[in-house]
Formats: structure tokens, sequence, C-alpha cells
């Protein structure tokens, strides 16, 4: 019987949302993936598969800390702040294969606080 690897379990889980969900010019795409270091979130149109903002926790303007839920949120407040400054209101949250749990709820709460929506 073979064991689970967690990573190729998270990756065919992502596969499977990606054929879901695409971003648009007029609603792109919040990726959110996170390291054992750092967070990070992009905003991203599929159609000319550009990156329109990004943020992660090693901007400037968040402290240096470990990955952890009070980062993701900072992250999730800075990249909405980010998006609304390219006039971006609605976006389609991509979990990135993750649990809704944790750094990505935290993260998810913090950019909805600040005004995205989705």
């Amino acid at each position: 019987m073979s064991t689970l690897n967690r990573k190729k379990v998270r990756q065919r889980i992502h596969r499977r949302i990606r054929k879901k969900l695409s971003g648009t010019a007029e609603r792109p795409r919040l990726a959110v993936s996170y390291s054992n270091q750092h967070v990070y979130a992009q905003v991203i149109d599929d159609v000319t598969g550009t990156t329109l903002c990004a943020a992660s926790s090693l901007d400037k303007s968040i402290e240096k800390g470990s990955s952890n839920s009070a980062t993701a949120a900072k992250v999730g407040s800075l990249i909405a702040e980010k998006a609304k400054g390219k006039n971006i209101e609605a976006v389609v949250f991509d979990r990135g294969g993750h649990l809704f749990h944790g750094k990505i709820k935290s993260l998810a709460n913090a950019a909805r606080e600040a005004g995205l929506n989705f």
C-alpha cells in the first residue's frame, strides 16, 4: 500500500479547482500560496496571462515575521489596497488547493474587509 504524498494531493486538488475557475479582465483571479517562511498573493488576468498586482510577506510595508495567520491577514489587506488602486473591485478566489482554513482564511477575510468582493 502506497503512502499519500501531501504535495501531489494538493496539486491534484488545485488542478481540479482550476478547471472550474478562471480570471478575466472584469473579474481577475486572486491566487494565494504560501511556504514555511512567506505568504504570497497575486491578482491574475488569465485571458492575457498577466499579473495585475501582487503582494507578499516580503514587501517592505509588512514587518518581518513568520508565515502565520497574522502575516497572511496583512498580505490580504495589502493585496486589496493594491487591487483597488488598479480599479479592481471583484475577484475570483483561488485557494491553490489548500484548505480554506488558517492562513488562507485569514488572508481572504482581510481582503474582504479591505473592500474586495468574492
